[in-house]
């Protein structure tokens, strides 16, 4: 290296042009993972040309769960790879346990890449059940997660439970690229809404590939098997009103004198499409297929109408219970869904499912968020209906 002598001669090094600037090395990273889904995180790691790091997660006789890790982590971008599965208990203490102990290590940051966020489901208050979601957020704050990486949540306002970043990534490129290039004929296709909440997902997935929409309207009622604990029972009416009530000309304001007006029984009628499937490929959409009894009877209901193929396309197969068997019973043609969730096991018991790998995805959020750039571009075209 050439030196120079400014005026006073002392030595000082030559200016360093843009393309000498030091890059951020991978050298600081330390992808770990617990027992939920191995392969994908030697998937990502292989990705960025990075070894996973020496993480051992079990569990005692008393099913406690335990975790050593072998390699330093002081001063490092700690990314921990961990997914919901149908052991979503043992999945969540693994990652709070893994987040913790890296932070009580001295870690600098600490971003869980949970491609399926457990019990993300419970995000509503539901009778007299609690937001499951939020309570889930509080713990992994307070493990010590700095980030997470998740991929299509139920709903997006989850992200609102977390006080820390959450990137909320889409499987649509994926699941739409394998519309058009594995689905022979997908302009002869209808992209199908499973119910009326599905309608903003699948209009995205219409729009984009420029097909016609139907969506499945009424549904079975669930069973109310709470009707005798106090939720429907009515408050006491009082037969006359107060002798100095104000009179309803005076006030202008209505009053009913037999209490609290009951709330009407809401009624869904039999299922029926809304739109045109016949001699048509019908595409169903959704983000998760657990319990598919739902979708088989949609696509029962698709084939009587006279689609001649179903396809069910998901970035989340959980698959639990007997949910192969049934599919593989079933008058759906194929199912697609993204290795979020491992699922070797419920492929061999039913040879329609197809896997679509995102773990490239997942390695580009975490090479841009290690090298601090901008993550639009992996939402580019992504609109508030996704």
């Amino acid at each position: 290296m050439l030196l120079q002598r400014n005026k006073l001669g002392s030595v000082r090094p030559p200016k360093r042009c843009r393309s000498d600037m030091d890059t951020t090395s991978t050298s600081d990273i330390v992808i770990i993972n617990g027992n939920s889904h191995p392969d994908l995180a030697n998937m990502v790691a292989e990705r960025m040309g990075l070894k996973n790091g020496g993480c051992s997660v079990f569990h005692k006789s008393n099913r406690e769960t335990i975790v050593e890790i072998s390699d330093s982590v002081r001063g490092k971008d700690i990314y921990i790879i961990q997914t919901g599965t149908k052991d979503a208990n043992n999945n969540i203490m693994e990652l709070l346990i893994m987040a913790y102990a890296c932070k009580t290590s001295s870690a600098r940051s600490i971003v869980g890449v949970i491609p399926y966020l457990p019990y993300s489901k419970q995000c509503k208050m539901r009778k007299r059940g609690c937001i499951v979601s939020k309570l889930l957020a509080k713990m992994m704050c307070t493990s010590g997660l700095t980030h997470i990486i998740t991929m299509d949540l139920h709903q997006k306002e989850i992200q609102g439970f977390f006080d820390i970043p959450v990137d909320n990534l889409r499987a649509s490129p994926f699941l739409l690229q394998y519309i058009q290039e594995s689905i022979p004929d997908y302009r002869n296709s209808v992209i199908v809404a499973r119910n009326p909440g599905v309608a903003k997902k699948a209009n995205s997935y219409a729009e984009r590939l420029r097909l016609g929409l139907a969506v499945i309207h009424g549904e079975q009622k669930e069973a109310e098997s709470d009707e005798v604990d106090g939720r429907y029972s009515p408050p006491p009416t009082r037969n006359s009103t107060p002798q100095h009530a104000p009179s309803s000309s005076r006030t202008r304001t209505t009053s009913v004198s037999v209490g609290v007006p009951e709330h009407p029984i809401k009624v869904k009628p039999p299922l029926t499409i809304v739109g045109d499937v016949s001699g048509k490929i019908a595409i169903m959409v959704d983000d998760l297929i657990d319990d598919v009894q739902a979708f088989v009877a949609a696509a029962e209901m698709l084939k009587d109408n006279g689609a001649c193929k179903v396809y069910v396309l998901a970035t989340h197969g959980l698959l639990s219970s007997d949910a192969p068997h049934q599919l593989d019973e079933s008058l759906i043609d194929e199912i697609v869904v993204t290795n979020t969730i491992p699922h070797e096991i419920q492929k061999l018991q039913c040879h329609k499912i197809k896997t679509i790998d995102i773990s490239i995805l997942i390695a580009e959020a975490i090479r841009r968020i290690h090298n601090k750039e901008s993550m639009s571009y992996l939402f580019r075209n992504v609109t508030l209906e996704d």
